[in-house]
């Protein structure tokens, strides 16, 4: 590895991508006046998910680096699925990372005119036609890659009649699909996108930004170079599906510009995570059938669904570091992001007890009325988080599945005549317990204890294999706990060409607790603050949380359980 990978500390940094190098080689040349300009252009028709952070990292990251500017644009061209909660939606989760557009925050509706007057300029120059066909008709006429399409039969048409056609489009005269604006290129490119793409279309929709004034509306292909160009950006990076669109990107530039600067578009992979859909068509449609809650449900892989769920932006950047930026599709582990998330909430979260299935334990020779503070270290990682004070009395909370009965060989939990430590507490000693006289289920394990095995005691020297987490019965709060699991049952659920991804919904991916217990220093949370359960995971308070009814999500148990199952 060479010492550029090896921080001062002695950390390994992220290699250096294809395309950060392209950025420094640019700027070692003097490329563009020497300066770096990038965007992140969201589509405000949708929430967006973990896939959407990779771009907004690199296209932000790569500026706040090298000392350029980074602008957020809303592509707005289609009114027909833009929304205003989309928008500000958008806005939160780029904040949320980290990430500031400071006073450039644009939208394609800004540059209406401008691209519409480039339109008109190309239709006077013989380079774009109104064709009157319809969308099927077009599409029949393209041919294939290895076989030229066929020239519309407008293709010729007076430049005169395509003037006076698109100025009529555009006041209203005519219905959705019946005429569009094509660029004239080539029909027998090789490339299928360079056969006279359409770049203006006919829409009777209100738009959010610009009202009733336009009755047509740039295609993406059309309106996304024009505005790099437009803004002054240097560098346009987009996933890889836009490669085979990059020389259409180009040539629309190339008519455009009127000097040396011309916007570089750079593709890269996009994230695609197992167990997890990207689709915004296919998320949109597990909210409308109430698959999930909402956007924001902490099963969905959307960022304000991630936020809920517990993950910080801090490790959501991280992962991204290690997976890196190429050319080459691929699908990513879950489990590395959710290592990334365990990785980071380790650092940062302070350790509580918390019991989800409680078992009540009565400690039968400890003094009744008696309570006493045991000390407990908030994170062992972190000293500048200190300690805390936790009641211990005679009546306790424990697991249910930390006792047994009749517990297999190298079970080193609580089972008659064991004995175990409570954390921070004493060593306890089970002598018996109770059954509920209906049920038959256990329902109370009463336990015996040492008064010289206190935590910390100089006097003690005794010692056992198993140590509980535990809470105190009287000072118990009471909390409901939503344990998340992966919303998809297969890895791949996308994927499955001949089958519907529906059928790959995880029926186990919720479970609710309503009768769990958490210690008392936990009655004054705050939405969105995380803690780790001790034995048990990471858990962040949920936004339905009151003080009158605490809500804790599961953000990700402590182990990768999922790799025990699918061995």
């Amino acid at each position: 590895m060479s010492e550029e990978n090896i921080s001062g500390k002695g950390e390994i940094k992220p290699p250096v991508s294809f395309i950060e190098q392209i950025i420094i080689d640019d700027l070692k040349e003097g490329k563009n006046g020497g300066r770096i300009h990038t965007r992140f252009p969201p589509e405000p028709n949708g929430y967006l998910h973990i896939g959407h952070a990779k771009a907004i990292c690199l296209d932000f990251g790569m500026a706040l680096k090298y000392g350029g500017k980074c602008n957020l644009r809303f592509d707005d061209t289609n009114p027909v699925k833009e929304e205003v909660e989309y928008i500000d939606s958008i806005k939160e989760d780029i904040h949320w990372l980290g990430f500031d557009w400071e006073d450039r925050e644009y939208y394609a509706s800004d540059y209406f005119g401008k691209l519409y007057d480039y339109a008109v300029d190309l239709i006077r120059r013989g380079l774009a036609y109104v064709d009157d066909q319809s969308a099927e008709i077009i599409s029949s006429q393209k041919g294939t890659p290895s076989q030229p399409g066929t020239e519309s039969p407008f293709r010729n048409r007076q430049t005169s009649e395509s003037l006076d056609l698109f100025e009529r489009m555009n006041r209203g005269e005519f219905d959705e699909g019946s005429r569009v604006l094509r660029a004239k290129i080539d029909m027998s490119s090789p490339n299928m996108q360079m056969r006279d793409p359409v770049i203006y279309r006919i829409l009777k929709t209100s738009h959010h930004r610009t009202g009733e004034t336009w009755k047509v509306y740039p295609m993406y292909d059309f309106a996304h170079g024009q505005c790099d160009y437009f803004e002054g950006i240097t560098h346009s990076l987009c996933t890889l599906e836009f490669e085979i669109h990059r020389p259409l990107y180009d040539w629309l530039v190339d008519q455009l510009k009127t000097s040396d600067y011309k916007p570089r578009q750079i593709e890269f992979n996009r994230l695609s995570l197992t167990y997890m859909m990207m689709s915004k068509r296919k998320l949109l449609e597990l909210v409308e059938e109430k698959y999930v809650s909402g956007w924001d449900d902490p099963r969905m892989p959307t960022l304000c669904g991630l936020r809920r769920r517990g993950y910080t932006p801090e490790s959501i950047k991280k992962f991204i570091d290690l997976i890196g930026y190429t050319k080459f599709e691929a699908i990513n582990d879950v489990t590395l992001l959710e290592h990334a998330v365990r990785d980071d909430l380790n650092m940062r979260t302070p350790r509580v007890f918390a019991v989800l299935e409680p078992l009540k334990v009565i400690i039968t020779n400890y003094p009744d009325g008696k309570c006493e503070e045991v000390e407990l270290i908030n994170n062992p990682e972190d000293d500048s988080m200190g300690k805390r004070s936790v009641p211990f009395c005679r009546e306790l909370y424990i697991e249910q599945d930390d006792f047994m009965e009749n517990p297999p060989h190298k079970y080193f939990r609580l089972a008659p005549g064991a004995e175990v430590r409570l954390k921070g507490a004493y060593i306890i000693r089970c002598e018996g317990f109770s059954r509920d006289e209906r049920t038959g289920a256990i329902k109370e394990v009463y336990c015996t204890y040492d008064p010289s095995t206190r935590s910390g005691s100089q006097t003690s020297e005794k010692k056992v294999r198993g140590t509980l987490h535990w809470v105190s019965a009287i000072h118990a709060v009471n909390a409901e706990v939503r344990l998340y699991d992966r919303l998809f049952n297969h890895a791949d659920p996308a994927g499955q060409k001949d089958e519907d991804y529906r059928k790959f919904i995880n029926p186990d991916s919720l479970r609710i607790l309503n009768e769990c217990k958490v210690e008392p220093s936990l009655r004054s949370v705050h939405h969105l603050d995380k803690f780790q359960f001790q034995r048990l995971g990471y858990f962040c308070v949920d936004y339905d949380s009151t003080p009158d009814h605490l809500v804790f999500n599961r953000t990700v148990s402590l182990k990768d359980t999922w790799a025990k199952i699918n061995k």
